[in-house]
């Protein structure tokens, strides 16, 4: 039996019953010493850091346990067989390459766990937080780098020759760039949405060409998904979004209300200016419009009928009470007409054509 083992211990002897007993010694209290001892002391930190408001840090003590205990395990076994076999197993060539590839997978394995909490538990990382669209990704492209590196880092342990490897992966990587450039737009897109944050789930947007008008619903990588007015559905390609003007309606803290009247050319002009300024002086006077900007003036003459262009600003964002100032100013412009026996030209009729 030992005789089969000399290939890679090449000084090994066959141990006592004595060596036999002090090895299960060891692996027996160290076993003890881990479980009833590290253990607490492990999840005793974790638990003070947890109380002194470091949840992220108390995550990472308890996702890197599993991979501390058996990296402890594993020294309890190479210490328990040093002595059985009489062999310093750190010492020689060929049994060390194998302990150091051990611990660097634990060491990678463990911060392995701490992201794949993470990627399972988001808000933990977050620490209630709005959730960030990048940070899943971010998780999931740092778990493929460390398993990549671990690999890597045990190869280099070994003496293997990774050109070769390296240049494949670069040929790979050139000719899937190729064959997925549209989908790569989309997610550096995305990315890019992700960055700047323009819009969250919830708010409003509309894009500049007013094709899209509606609520998000869901942002990832690839696309956003937006509820439109009709209650439809649709998914917008980040892409689409990044090269377009977007204007997210749900960050405004006033509305513009913009319209005009048309007055009769037989109506005096005294009429006409007295309209205007009532109209003005009754439009400051409205609780929910600002006052610093209100705008009432003829703006252009035609011979049968005046523009008046009126504009103002209300403090608001919900479009129902928007509509409903501008309809108590409408009724405040019909009330001053009737008062006053101003005309009033349909620009819809006939004999009465109004062209932009």
């Amino acid at each position: 039996m030992w005789d089969s083992i000399k290939w890679l211990i090449p000084t090994v002897q066959p141990p006592t019953w004595t060596d036999g007993f002090a090895a299960l010694a060891i692996v027996i209290v160290g076993i003890a010493v881990i479980q009833f001892i590290i253990k607490k002391i492990v999840f005793k930190l974790a638990s003070m850091l947890e109380k002194r408001q470091h949840p992220v840090m108390s995550d990472i003590v308890k996702s890197i346990y599993p991979s501390l205990r058996n990296a402890l395990l594993f020294s309890v076994f190479i210490i328990a067989c040093t002595l059985l076999l009489e062999v310093r197993l750190f010492e020689l060539k060929r049994t060390s390459v194998i302990i150091d590839s051990v611990y660097v997978y634990f060491a990678f394995k463990a911060l392995h766990d701490v992201l794949s909490f993470y990627l399972e538990n988001p808000g933990r990382f977050e620490t209630g937080k709005d959730q960030d669209v990048l940070t899943p990704f971010f998780l999931r492209m740092s778990k493929v780098m460390v398993m990549a590196i671990a690999l890597f880092t045990i190869a280099s342990l070994w003496d293997f020759n990774l050109n070769g490897f390296f240049t494949a992966i670069g040929l790979t990587g050139v000719a899937l760039a190729f064959g997925i450039r549209d989908t790569l737009a989309h997610i550096f897109s995305g990315m890019s949405v992700a960055l700047d944050k323009p819009f969250q789930i919830g708010d409003w947007v509309m894009t500049g060409d007013e094709k899209i008008d509606g609520t998000i619903e869901d942002i990832n990588l690839r696309s956003t998904l937006i509820q439109t007015s009709d209650k439809g559905l649709v998914y917008v390609p980040n892409s689409y979004l990044v090269n377009r003007p977007i204007y997210n309606l749900s960050k405004r803290t006033q509305r513009k209300v913009e319209l005009n009247l048309f007055l009769s050319t037989a109506n005096s002009e005294e009429k006409i200016v007295q309209f205007v300024e009532t109209l003005r002086e009754q439009i400051a006077l409205h609780p929910k419009t600002l006052k610093e900007i209100i705008h009432v003036a003829v703006d252009e003459i035609r011979p049968s009928a005046c523009r008046v262009l009126i504009r103002y600003f209300v403090k608001t964002n919900d479009t129902e009470v928007m509509l409903q100032v501008r309809q108590d100013i409408l009724f405040v412009a019909k009330h001053i007409c009737d008062e006053n026996g101003i005309v009033q030209v349909d620009p819809g009729q006939g004999q009465f054509v109004w062209n932009d």
